[in-house]
């Protein structure tokens, strides 16, 4: 089903006709995920975002599918218990999409470290009894400090204990969001992007029923009406809520800048992922990641209050990372000129959470008699000379110095919110990418709640933890073989075998859909056949509207691929000129966009 500007201008016309079921505001992973299921639920809904899909948040983590270790640090069960539950299910949904990838955690002895070698252990068994990892490639384990050093020779011996490995999962974070969204249009839904709101419109009874909008591609403005309203985007949430001239808005957000930085693999060399204590006694735990032949690590965590639609790395983020990342490896000497990408994101906090650990934060540590306790409590399970039910009976009475406490009654999921103002605007904020789809199907019991009571339709529940999203029609216990099945196709085709399995990788169960065009479409000049297929499937059937759109969120190319950026760039610019039949100065303008987007991300302006 066709998903590009053609498509957009029919469900435009429509947005301006009819009356909706729901209305979406915000095109991230959480809006996503809502307007999956109310498709398929079979509601007139439609979802607008004011920029590309993912452009905000949703594009800018650390693309992982946590599992949520870090949390044990404080033996938050409930949390661990939650996550690693919901990365089974995103994984399910989206097999094309996260991927697992075991994570080694070294471990320093020095003053405020998370782990030492004894607590990791336990740690990590709980995490897998919670996870319910049993695949003996996947369990966990402990490594020597001279095993830890084989695998990553770069990193600082002294103080080094040893490591731990444990299972967690890397992310295509865009992709996620693009895979939803289409499954969404496919299944009805009216899906917009650069539609900005601008206010939200109410009835004769003061109730919301639309927003009044802007299309940002032509300036026109206009009205769209929806019985039902629901705000999910993120940190620009409270701005959302202000537009609703009825109600007196009290600020939730508290919107956090994290930063993440990409060097060549050669100037930093790490066989797998790795997490450790940033050392500096903040609280904060970094990452350190291999991605196609380059490196990316992060992330920082600082309080945000600049532009919230372009959040950028500045100078003192990097002199952070810089002197973590150049402790834990002495050689390595990284500096501002070794940076080829990067990217800012905020996180969508809630101020009520505190700092807490579970969507960004540090929220402090259980107290040490009750971190004893649990240490002793699982020693001894281990020994069996406790039952399970002993070890839920001290997790269950930690005392902690946690700033969350009690878990929020009107929360779908830990650190998120789900609230309805007087006048009827939903809220939907707060929350991490893994848990997306339970935020999601919070928010869609809720909605279908209310429409059948105040107006009267009814609608299906749909299992959403069996809700495929698009390109993911794949055994998720087959995940390799049913790629290599799909890259087949390609090879058969003409393509190389490394062009063919990018590209099953990246559409999962589309691939045939990209490889379909083979013969019937010719390389575009300064493009390869794989490139030039992937770029017409993306402006075809993914919304692609700007090169940045299809190099840095739909390929991620201009991240981790620095090296061959400046081969393909002016291809898809005037294969995407010729398409689209841009002007010279249209053209030109997007040429001058791709390139300030290329210089910013490597930090051009810090060099």
């Amino acid at each position: 089903m066709a998903f590009s500007i053609l498509s957009r201008k029919q469900d435009i016309e429509r947005l301006k006709n009819e009356k909706l079921d729901l209305l979406t505001i915000g095109g991230g992973i959480t809006g996503a995920g809502v307007a999956i299921q109310a498709s398929s639920m079979g509601m007139n809904n439609a979802l607008i975002e004011m920029q590309d899909f993912a452009e905000g948040t949703s594009s800018r983590s650390t693309k992982l599918v946590h599992g949520g270790i870090r949390y044990l640090k404080n033996f938050d069960v409930e949390v661990v218990s939650d996550t690693v539950k919901e990365r089974a299910v995103v994984q399910g949904v989206a097999p094309h999409i996260p991927r697992p990838d075991p994570m080694l955690l070294p471990i320093y002895d020095e003053p405020g470290a998370t782990f030492d070698m004894f607590s990791v252990k336990v740690a990590m068994n709980l995490y897998d009894q919670l996870a319910g990892v049993t695949d003996p490639k996947f369990t966990n384990y402990t490594i020597s400090k001279e095993e830890v050093l084989q695998r990553e020779p770069q990193l600082k011996p002294k103080g080094l204990l040893g490591g731990g490995v444990y299972l967690d999962f890397r992310n295509n974070d865009a992709r996620l969001v693009i895979e939803n969204i289409k499954k969404a249009h496919e299944n009805g839904g009216l899906m917009v992007s650069h539609i900005q709101a601008l206010h939200i419109l109410h009835d004769e009874n003061g109730r919301v029923n639309g927003v009044h909008v802007k299309d940002l591609l032509n300036d026109e403005e206009f009205d769209i009406h929806a019985n039902l309203v629901i705000n999910t985007t993120g940190p620009w949430s409270d701005f959302i809520r202000e537009m609703d001239d009825k109600q007196k808005v009290v600020p939730q957000m508290r919107p956090t800048k994290g930063v993440h930085l990409v060097v060549d693999s050669k100037r930093l060399s790490v066989p797998q992922p790795t997490y450790f204590d940033s050392g500096k006694q903040d609280g904060r735990m970094i990452f350190v990641i291999p991605r196609e032949d380059k490196t990316y690590f992060g992330t920082t965590d600082t309080d945000y209050k600049g532009d919230f639609k372009h959040p950028r790395v500045e100078q003192e983020d990097i002199d952070y990372l810089f002197d973590i990342i150049n402790t834990r490896y002495p050689e390595a000497h990284i500096t501002v000129d070794d940076i080829e990408a990067s990217w800012a994101g905020l996180r969508p906090l809630i101020s009520s959470n505190g700092s807490s650990d579970y969507n960004g934060g540090n929220s402090g540590k259980i107290t040490s008699k009750s971190f004893d306790e649990v240490i002793d409590i699982v020693d001894k399970f281990e020994k069996k000379e406790a039952s399970h039910e002993d070890v839920e009976d001290v997790l269950n009475n930690l005392e902690s110095t946690l700033s969350e406490g009690k878990l929020n009654p009107s929360a779908v999921s830990r650190g998120s919110s789900l609230e309805v103002s007087d006048d009827g605007l939903i809220t939907l904020a707060g929350g991490k990418i893994t848990d997306y789809r339970k935020m999601a199907a919070g928010a869609i019991a809720l909605i279908a709640q209310l429409l059948k009571k105040d107006f009267g339709e009814n609608f299906n529940e749909i299992d959403s933890k069996h809700l495929q999203v698009s390109g993911g029609d794949i055994d998720p216990n087959n995940v390799d073989a049913t790629i290599s099945f799909f890259a087949k196709q390609g090879i058969e085709s003409g393509l190389s075998k490394e062009e063919a399995e990018r590209i099953a990788n990246l559409f999962g169960s589309n691939a045939s859909r990209v490889f379909s065009q083979i013969g019937k479409i010719d390389a575009a000049p300064g493009l390869s056949l794989a490139e030039t297929i992937s770029l017409h499937y993306s402006l075809d059937e993914e919304m692609t509207l700007t090169p940045v759109d299809y190099l840095l969120r739909r390929t991620n190319h201009l991240l981790f691929q620095h090296d061959t950026i400046n081969d393909i760039k002016d291809g898809v610019v005037n294969e995407m000129a010729r398409y689209f039949n841009w002007s010279d100065a249209e053209k030109d303008a997007q040429m001058k966009k791709l390139n300030d987007t290329i210089d910013e991300a490597s930090l051009k302006y810090l060099k």
